[in-house]
């Protein structure tokens, strides 16, 4: 087992608590951290801040807008990169319209409305249902309220201008776990197996009773698959 530190990058709205089962659990044994994802206005500051700060060499975990700032980084700076892991993720530009998408969450954001703006990313069936669902939620309003509308609206900007990085995944020459809640919507589990396909050395984990946030939803599950990928 490489003792490589491991690097998490949460998601939109999102803090170190998103990972906090995870840090519990892999902290035990290995230096673990959590990076902030809410520093640049685009894709490209936010790795690029990122990579003046992080060790020489990282396992790299991202979910969700994490995910997309992984694959920056990895962008940037392959050779820093031991293990990549994606977590409820897109590799995708947004189109024109999905872009413009955004727009209702941001006008919740600019208003002040954080737990509505919360409810609109990861309300319906976004998350999976259970005794959990109602917890997670709360927790996402308390880390959204935390980083503040501002913050939360600079990271949708840089959601909306991103880039494409299916090349970026074809390049990739270090072993990759893509993981993906069964009953995620947001990112669904067939565009996470369109990303095992592309990356040479890649295995794809679904993790059943979890939607966007499988890190919290089903945390024994997701830990034994991420300590799977860093041995």
């Amino acid at each position: 087992m490489s003792n490589d530190p491991v690097v998490f990058l949460p998601g939109m709205m999102c803090d170190a608590r998103l990972f906090a089962p995870q840090l519990a659990d892999l902290g035990r044994d290995r230096a673990v951290t959590v990076a902030p994802i809410t520093h640049g206005e685009r894709i490209e500051e936010i790795a690029s801040n990122l990579l003046d700060v992080l060790p020489a060499r990282f396992a790299l975990a991202g979910l969700s807008m994490g995910g997309i700032v992984a694959m920056e980084v990895l962008r940037r700076a392959p050779d820093r990169v031991v293990k990549l892991a994606l977590m409820d993720t897109n590799p995708l530009a947004e189109t024109p319209q999905s872009a413009s998408g955004y727009e209702p969450l941001v006008a919740k954001l600019r208003a002040g409305l954080i737990p509505e703006a919360v409810e609109m990313m990861l309300g319906g069936d976004v998350l999976a249902p259970g005794p959990q669902r109602a917890e997670v939620l709360a927790l996402a309003v308390e880390m959204a309220r935390g980083l503040g509308a501002e913050t939360v609206i600079r990271q949708v900007r840089a959601l909306q201008r991103r880039r494409d990085y299916q090349a970026v995944l074809r390049r990739c020459k270090v072993p990759a776990l893509v993981l993906c809640g069964a009953e995620d919507r947001l990112t669904p589990p067939r565009r996470h197996s369109f990303m095992v396909d592309l990356i040479p050395e890649a295995i794809l984990c679904l993790i059943d009773g979890a939607g966007h946030l499988p890190v919290l939803e089903q945390p024994a599950a997701v830990n034994v698959a991420l300590r799977d990928w860093l041995s």
